[in-house]
């Protein structure tokens, strides 16, 4: 019997569906081949919460380090794409300013800041469209201030992003990636190269220059931007759409802002802003019902994973109160758990506070409906909102 055979709800899965709305064709995997062949993917999906932590834990059998991995083959070798020792030299010089205090220490006021500054620019419209000008443009401004990138704006620095984000994409859904990727990509280390230079700087990427070549700098920005804005792009888009729609859930937060915690770690689970992550198998081995051979491609849908109905009761229902939310993946897991993850928790914490703090009556445009979207990083296209202006 064929490897197709022998999956054949993966023989049926296609990609276009798992951009769409994946989660009734994940539920399926997950119940019956958790492991499972997908021709259209050309590798093994993992749906099932404990072999998606298993993979993404053993970097020994699952690697990153291949020559495949997408977003190597856009901005080279990084932390993102190296295990090992040499994933321990690239992500070491970047650790110190994304742990928990120097997050609440070094970041809370600016993102307080920011966060008031967008705000005020459209709150007397009563209308606007909440990812880009207000989800995007904080993810950048505080990216780039933790970076300590030196002569860019946030709508430059937003611009790279979104050309690595798309030639990424499309890497990974098999399709060649246009130019429009290494040219952002090449800005981007024109600019990290001007930052070194300056030694005088105060700033992170100066601060890693002393550890690591210039190229090495420029790669690991690339990845802390691409992961930083993507993850914190998606967190705020996600949960606003969430909280939202949920009107009862919304009136227990705007009782108890403690509850944010609660519509962030519940969000995140429901819809984690990357979809998959990819690993290389390095030897044969077995994994679940799967004979995995060496070089297979092996992704891990932390979207299936988060939905697990064995860890997660009632899966498909968003609850704030959710006592066990945090045990959700989106973060990933292993050596390569998102570097930035509390970072991106205050920022979307803020956030969603000063949102609600605000705007009364914040409440979804029914006239310009969205829905999250994408086969790796999924979030909304667009997020209208209305709120009452006083008159």
């Amino acid at each position: 019997m064929s490897v197709v055979d022998s999956f054949p709800l993966g023989a049926t899965t296609t990609l276009a569906e798992l951009a769409g709305d994946p989660h009734p064709r994940l539920a399926l995997l997950r119940a019956r081949e958790p492991v499972s062949w997908l021709p259209e993917l050309d590798g093994w999906l993992v749906t099932r919460r404990d072999l998606a932590v298993s993979v993404m834990r053993d970097a020994a059998t699952f690697t990153v380090d291949d020559p495949r991995f997408s977003t190597a083959r856009v901005v080279g070798p990084s932390m993102l794409s190296l295990d090992g020792d040499s994933h321990t030299r690239h992500r070491e010089p970047f650790t110190a300013p994304f742990r928990p205090r120097a997050v609440r220490d070094g970041f809370a006021s600016f993102i307080e800041r920011e966060t008031d500054r967008l705000i005020t620019a459209w709150e007397p419209a009563g209308a606007v469209e909440l990812r880009r000008t207000f989800a995007g443009p904080l993810a950048v401004a505080v990216m780039t201030e933790a970076l300590g990138l030196a002569d860019t704006t946030p709508d430059t620095v937003l611009s790279w992003y979104d050309a690595i984000v798309r030639s990424v994409s499309d890497i990974t859904a098999g399709q060649p990636a246009g130019p429009a990727g290494a040219a952002a990509y090449a800005r981007l280390r024109t600019a990290v190269e001007a930052t070194v230079a300056d030694r005088d700087t105060a700033s992170l990427l100066v601060s890693a220059a002393g550890q690591l070549a210039v190229p090495e700098v420029a790669s690991n920005a690339a990845v802390l931007l691409f992961g930083g804005i993507e993850t914190t792009e998606a967190m705020i888009t996600n949960a606003l759409l969430h909280l939202l729609r949920h009107p009862g859930q919304l009136a227990l937060v705007r009782a108890d802002s403690d509850l944010l915690d609660g519509v962030i770690e519940e969000s995140l689970r429901l819809e984690p802003g990357a979809a998959v992550v990819d690993r290389y198998a390095t030897r044969d081995t077995v994994l679940g019902p799967a004979t995995i051979r060496r070089g297979d491609l092996v992704t891990v849908s932390l979207t299936g994973a988060n939905r697990d109905p064995a860890v997660f009761p009632d899966p498909d229902r968003f609850d704030v109160r959710r006592e066990n939310a945090r045990l959700q993946l989106a973060f990933a897991h292993g050596p390569h758990h998102c570097i930035a993850a509390h970072l991106a928790r205050l920022e979307t914490r803020i956030a969603l506070h000063r949102l609600l703090e605000r705007l009364p009556a914040l409440r979804l445009d029914p006239d310009r409906p969205s829905a999250p979207d994408g086969l790796v990083f999924r979030k909304p296209p667009t997020l209208h909102v209305l709120w009452d202006v006083p008159a």
